[in-house]
């Protein structure tokens, strides 16, 4: 094992700081700030951060082929220009509830961007049960629903043959996977492939590497933890200085770093002060592996 090493690169003070993703073109990552309402980018080179604000909680954000981004915001997919600070939606979801938004979301190998929902929360982790549904947004602006009865729609990423689509419903304290086509982009046969242990806490985002083992961010959990999705097994435990990580993607020049979110809601003064750096991006490195790019929404 190379020698792991751990720092804090932004101190972003998210109140949920989430979907870490890397942009190649701008040599950046990007991320957002759900009840902070707003996404971010920040550049390695000035070790600023740039944010632009948004109308409602935002809880993800992809790369788009055509140039610029999308993101999930409130219950719409929606693009996002970044230099003009425009908004524009796309489409909505979940029109039947009044009190779910999007959380985590992914566009696959073939340009498709999953995202699903939940209820708001009450606290962190405390909210309705079975609000929420996974959907997927196609390049011609459709949407198709997969499932519902989900409660915190988390964590997703494909096998490196395209074939398994892993999924994390998060107060289910499993990584489940289902069979892929990447052709339709249907799923099915969902099964289990990983339930979290107490310490580990509530899974929440996750990435794969070049070996095709997953990573997953451990809220409450101050952890990212390596999984063999084959074995079911979990191979690595890399623990943080604070306690709610979110999510993680690989990024840098060789994808050879990996970027966690974390976040700062639910913690009080005293809780803070021991955890100064909560809400802010991490960086590790010496991990020994590398991460896929990540796939641009192709509509």
């Amino acid at each position: 094992m190379s020698s792991v090493r751990i720092e804090c690169v932004a101190k972003a003070g998210c109140r949920i700081g989430e979907s870490p993703v890397w942009d190649e073109k701008e040599g950046a990552l990007l991320y957002v700030d759900i009840t902070g309402r707003k996404v971010c980018r920040w550049s390695p080179l000035t070790g600023q951060a740039q944010a632009i604000p948004v109308d409602a909680p935002v809880s993800s954000v992809a790369l788009r082929k055509s140039g610029d981004y999308v993101i999930t915001l409130g219950t719409r997919f929606a693009a996002l220009k970044w230099k003009e600070e425009l908004v524009t939606t796309i489409t909505q979801v979940d029109k039947d509830k009044a009190n779910t938004r999007f959380n985590d979301g992914k566009v696959d190998p073939a340009g498709r961007y999953f995202a699903g929902t939940m209820a708001e929360e009450i606290r962190p982790a405390v909210l309705e049960r079975h609000q929420g549904s996974l959907y997927t947004l196609f390049p011609d602006l459709s949407v198709v629903k997969h499932f519902d009865q989900v409660d915190i729609s988390n964590g997703l990423d494909w096998s490196l043959d395209h074939r398994t689509f892993f999924y994390i419903d998060s107060l289910s304290y499993s990584v489940d996977a289902f069979d892929y086509d990447l052709q339709t982009g249907k799923i099915g046969n969902r099964r289990s492939i990983y339930k979290l242990e107490k310490e580990e806490s509530i899974p929440d985002g996750m990435c794969i590497d070049t070996e095709g083992k997953l990573w997953v961010a451990c809220y409450d959990g101050g952890r990212v933890i390596r999984l063999d999705p084959e074995t079911g097994k979990r191979l690595q435990t890399v623990k943080l200085p604070v306690d709610k990580t979110t999510s993680c993607c690989f990024g840098g020049k060789d994808y050879s770093e990996m970027y966690v979110t974390s976040a700062s809601d639910g913690m009080d003064k005293e809780w803070l002060s021991r955890q100064p750096q909560a809400g802010g991006i991490f960086k590790i490195t010496g991990l020994g592996v590398k991460g896929v790019p990540p796939y641009p929404f192709a509509g």
